[in-house]
C-alpha cells in the first residue's frame, strides 16, 4: 500500500487512500490527498468514483469495489485474501480473472513478473526520493515470530525487516 500509494503521485495521479484511523498521517505524508478510515466510512458508499482502485488489503467483496469505479476504470487486486473457501485465498484472484471479460471495467490481477525496464523506473524513483521505503520496525533473525505476530494484528506501519 505505501509504495502504491508514492507510485500513484510518482505518476501524477491524485490519491485517495484508505486505511485505518492510526496511519492516517502516514498515508498522507507520502502523497494520499485525501485519506478514508475504513473503520468510520466505507468509501465505496460516498458517492465518490474512481478512475482505479488498487486493492492490497483483500478484505472487500468485488462487487463492492467496482461499484467504487467509475464506468470504465480499472481494479487491481494485489495479494491474496484470508482463507477461501476452495482456493485458500486465491479465490478471489480467479473470480477477477474470470468476470474480466465479461465487465466494462477492467479488472486485473498482479502476478509477480520483474521487467528490466520495471525495475530501473522504480529504481529512479528511489534514487531520486520520490519513493521512500516506508519501514515500521526492523528485527533481527531470531526475532521473526514477534514480526510475523506484529503483521497478523494489523499494527505495522509500513514495512517489517528482517536482518539477517
Amino acid at each position: 500500500g505505501t509504495y502504491a500509494v508514492q507510485l500513484a503521485r510518482a505518476s501524477g495521479a491524485e490519491v485517495t487512500g484508505v486505511c485505518s484511523a492510526a496511519k492516517a498521517d502516514l498515508v498522507r505524508s507520502i502523497g494520499a490527498s485525501e485519506v478514508v478510515d475504513y473503520a468510520r466510512e466505507d468509501f465505496a458508499g460516498r458517492g465518490s468514483r474512481y478512475d482505479v482502485i488498487v486493492d492490497t488489503a483483500g478484505n472487500r467483496a468485488l462487487r463492492h469495489l467496482r461499484r467504487a469505479l467509475t464506468p470504465r476504470g480499472t481494479l487491481v487486486i494485489v495479494g491474496g485474501e484470508r482463507g477461501g473457501r476452495w482456493l485458500a485465498g486465491t479465490d478471489r484472484q480467479l473470480r477477477t480473472v474470470l468476470l474480466d471479460p465479461f465487465a466494462r471495467q477492467r479488472l486485473r490481477v498482479v502476478f509477480m513478473a520483474f521487467r528490466e525496464a520495471d525495475l530501473r523506473a522504480v529504481a529512479e524513483l528511489v534514487g531520486s526520493g520520490r519513493v521512500t521505503p516506508v519501514v515500521d520496525r526492523t528485527y533481527a533473525l531470531s526475532e521473526v515470530p514477534e514480526a510475523v505476530r506484529s503483521l497478523e494484528r494489523g499494527q505495522v506501519r509500513g514495512k517489517t525487516v528482517i536482518t539477517v
